[in-house]
């Protein structure tokens, strides 16, 4: 029976030894990438970011036509039937009549200057949109790029588990029916085997999901599988390397949803300047040549001409302005309120992830493959019976999901504060 057992250890020692090299092999359609070269990939290729560039472009184009001041107006009349001589189209100096005119539009009220500030703002606003679109797609590119990560941190613990577990059911099979191996024990073993394969395809499945945002942030082609490359130590990150002062002052100077609000409200209040100053009406100033149509031969006149602002003073547009002015001021305060509440509570999850992670034991889990050959070798000497042996595996397992959990949850919460703060504070 010690012999049997002995040809048994090996054969299942081998077998677990040949599926952790297996599973170390990258798959053929896979990019192995930093955060900084990910970054640098997202900032060529994001469509998304290039799109509002060109919208960028687009509204500075705006600011040359605030600028322009309207065109010359140039206006000819002429004489079509002549009922004195009865002929069409004279156009004789004697006899044909012609009416010549050129009028400028004379803009009032420093419109043209109220409209430039608005087309600037507009620009700005543009721009810190721009800003704004970076801040969020880099913290979805650099979240989504370290829950990757962990969860194929874990997902190396379920192939060694799962590949361990197929070997040994596949050795059991070998040998089946040679008196020491029951078929009680070999149906446990495969139950174990396909709950493991059952947790592991959820997780393979947030694992792809997770993927698919990935490939969507760096525009790389669909079949792309991709590996990050975390720098050591990572996770050691004190998130009180700051002070609390500090990351208030950047998240007030540096946020770009707050830069917006500001836009806003200046816009809202260079509108209700611009609509004031529609009220008052412009000028037309011209000057006209009439040939054998007054009552002289050759009349000159020059011309005035505006609207009386006796119905339409604007005052819809300029009451709608006003109300809009208390409302941007009042999205602004709301916005700062939210950037304090915001960077208070990611702070405070950032010290409560780190707490946890100080708690860790640092030596847990360096010794698995040790830990792992010993429990097999107990078990197949039989110093162990298989409840000890499937318990040993599940715990381990266990413990490795937390582990990575505890430390995705540090990384992103201080990444959270990255994005509050609108700074690269921390992981760089």
């Amino acid at each position: 029976m010690w012999v049997n057992n002995n040809r048994l250890f090996l054969i299942l020692l081998f077998m677990f030894q040949a599926n952790i090299v297996y599973c170390q092999l990258p798959r053929p359609d896979t990019a192995i990438l930093t955060i900084e070269k990910a970054e640098q990939v997202f900032l060529e290729k994001n469509l998304q970011l290039l799109a509002q560039k060109y919208n960028i472009d687009a509204t500075k184009a705006l600011i040359i036509q605030a600028r322009l001041y309207p065109n010359p107006n140039f206006n000819m009349e002429q004489g079509a039937y002549n009922t004195a001589t009865g002929k069409w189209f004279q156009t004789n100096a004697a006899q044909g009549e012609q009416a010549y005119q050129l009028s400028q539009l004379i803009i009032m009220s420093r419109k043209i200057n109220k409209q430039v500030n608005i087309a600037e703002t507009n620009y700005k606003l543009a721009e810190d949109n721009f800003a704004d679109l970076l801040r969020t797609l880099k913290y979805a590119l650099r979240s989504t790029f370290y829950t990757i990560y962990y969860l194929q941190q874990t997902g190396k613990i379920y192939d060694e588990e799962i590949g361990a577990l197929k070997k040994i059911v596949a050795a059991y099979k070998e040998v089946q029916g040679k008196g020491y191996v029951s078929e009680a024990e070999l149906v446990q073993i495969q139950a174990q085997l396909y709950s493991l394969e059952n947790e592991y395809q959820a997780l393979n499945d947030n694992i792809n999901d997770q993927e698919s945002q990935l490939r969507l942030v760096l525009q790389t082609s669909p079949g792309l599988f991709i590996i990050p490359i975390v720098k050591p130590d990572i996770e050691k990150t004190d998130p009180l390397a700051f002070s609390f002062k500090s990351l208030t002052d950047s998240a007030y100077a540096n946020r770009t949803d707050l830069k917006i609000a500001n836009d806003n409200l200046l816009l809202s209040r260079q509108n209700f300047t611009y609509q004031k100053a529609l009220a008052v009406p412009d000028l037309t100033l011209g000057v006209s040549v009439d040939r054998h149509g007054s009552y002289i031969t050759d009349f000159n006149a020059v011309n005035i001409g505006f609207d009386i602002p006796v119905f339409n003073r604007n005052q819809g547009n300029i009451k709608n302005a006003r109300i809009l002015v208390d409302y941007n001021n009042t999205a602004l305060d709301l916005t700062r309120k939210t950037i304090d509440e915001q960077l208070n509570r990611g702070l405070q999850k950032a010290i409560d992830a780190d707490k946890l992670y100080k708690g860790l034991d640092p030596t847990f889990g360096a010794s698995f493959d040790r830990l792992a050959r010993e429990m097999m070798d107990h078990y197949m000497k039989r110093n162990v019976n298989l409840l000890t042996f499937l318990s040993f595996y599940d715990s381990y397992k266990q413990n490795i999901v937390q582990l990575n959990s505890i430390l995705s949850n540090k990384v992103n919460a201080l990444e959270s504060i990255n994005l509050i703060t609108g700074a690269n504070f921390f992981n760089k």
